[in-house]
């Protein structure tokens, strides 16, 4: 792979990352609800999911799905009842003002987060053939070297973490500037049923 080629795959897996996807929403709903720690744990979730399928994308492991098909339909599952909790969360709180919109570091939070993200991450089985089908059109897969996999595995680290830091920041800026408690409440749930909607999908899916 040479360097225009990963300019060319770095390009569309920032395009992919930034694109309105559960995951964005996902990161920017902690860290506005959390805090930006919180969001950063959420992309760190996100980022070790991708890794994980980016390995058995470039490992021609793309058959995993079917060969490992009840830990993924355990782990969607899992999954899907965390967003069912967490939206309905949401929906019992009476005034999104009691939240703090600040950095503590809740040890329970922030597992959470990042559990969220690595399980919505891995959840999306068809990422994997995703993958799988376009790391040939830049590298082939039948020779690939050591050296490619190291630069394909950073190359996702700085996309799709680089894309979903500046979410996490943008969403805990954003927040301080609504005041209007209506506006809240209204956020509360569209989030709230936005999160039972992504749980409901995951284990309907399986």
């Amino acid at each position: 792979m040479n360097i225009i080629e990963f300019i060319a795959l770095f390009g569309i897996m920032i395009v992919l990352a930034a694109m309105p996807s559960a995951s964005v929403f996902l990161v920017v709903t902690r860290s506005a609800t959390l805090g930006i720690i919180n969001g950063l744990a959420v992309s760190a979730g996100i980022v070790l999911g991708d890794l994980i399928l980016v390995i058995f994308a470039l490992l021609g492991l793309s058959i995993v799905a079917d060969t490992m098909g009840s830990l993924f339909i355990v782990i969607k599952i899992l999954g899907g009842l965390y967003f069912l909790w967490f939206g309905f969360s949401l929906l019992r709180v009476k005034n999104l003002t009691k939240i703090k919109y600040n950095n503590t570091k809740n040890k329970n939070n922030l597992f959470a987060s990042f559990i969220s993200g690595f399980f919505l991450t891995l959840g999306d089985i068809k990422a994997i053939l995703f993958y799988a089908s376009l790391f040939p059109l830049f590298i082939d897969l039948s020779v690939i070297q050591v050296s490619e996999i190291v630069v394909i595995l950073l190359a996702t680290i700085f996309s799709v973490g680089g894309v979903k830091i500046i979410y996490a920041i943008y969403a805990n800026k954003l927040i301080s500037y609504i005041k209007d408690s209506n506006i809240k409440t209204m956020l509360r749930k569209i989030v709230g049923s936005f999160m039972m909607g992504i749980g409901g999908y995951l284990i309907v899916k399986v």
